[in-house]
């Protein structure tokens, strides 16, 4: 691999480390009883309010409708998003350290993959919280589920929720578009013999 590709890659793992330090996704809700909207980031690790009381907040909704409550020591998944970056930030170095092909394309491989079953549990993980609902709640809808859109916007009774990637899913992104964007341009450069 040329020194341009390696350049790359090693770039690539540097801006997978800010994801550490902002969030990843944040959803945010809309109601006349908070019209300046309450939320919640979702971290690699870490699920929290956009304000100190709003996960608070939304629990009490959640609970008028027999949603479960929203506790970050019952996603498993925040347990293994930060070792899935740290050994993308390993990989994506050991490759830009060696200069091994091989072991470039298995880093994007793993950083796809990764991704795609990230954005699956997520969708779970508001399926779960969605329809898994309390029969005992105080305010039942026949046939109403309470699912959050993975992206976008989406009005649930009296509620608006908005779903969108926040900074740490940016830097997710300019890694991988980095890293290939160097093998892309180390396969152009070994076929001009450089």
């Amino acid at each position: 691999m040329n020194r341009t590709s390696r350049l790359g890659l090693f770039l690539a793992a540097l801006l997978l480390i800010p994801v550490f330090f902002t969030p990843i996704w944040s959803i945010t809700l809309t109601a006349p009883q908070y019209p300046d909207g309450i939320g919640m980031y979702i971290w690699v690790n870490d699920i929290t309010g956009h304000e100190r009381h709003d996960i608070q907040n939304i629990n009490i909704l959640n609970h008028y409708v027999g949603m479960q409550e929203i506790d970050p020591d019952q996603v498993p998944t925040l347990d293994i998003i930060p070792w899935v970056i740290a050994g993308l930030i390993a990989l994506a170095a050991a490759a830009a350290a060696t200069g091994s092909r091989w072991l470039a394309w298995i880093w994007v491989a793993l950083f796809i993959i990764s991704g795609v079953a990230g954005m699956y549990d997520f969708y779970m993980w508001g399926y779960e919280y969605g329809h898994n609902l309390d029969p005992r709640a105080a305010i039942k809808v026949p046939d109403m589920t309470y699912q959050p859109p993975v992206i976008g916007r989406e009005t649930l009774l009296n509620i608006t929720a908005h779903s969108w990637p926040y900074w740490g899913t940016l830097w997710v992104t300019l890694s991988l578009l980095t890293g290939t964007g160097g093998l892309f341009w180390d396969r152009i450069a070994k076929k001009k013999g450089r």
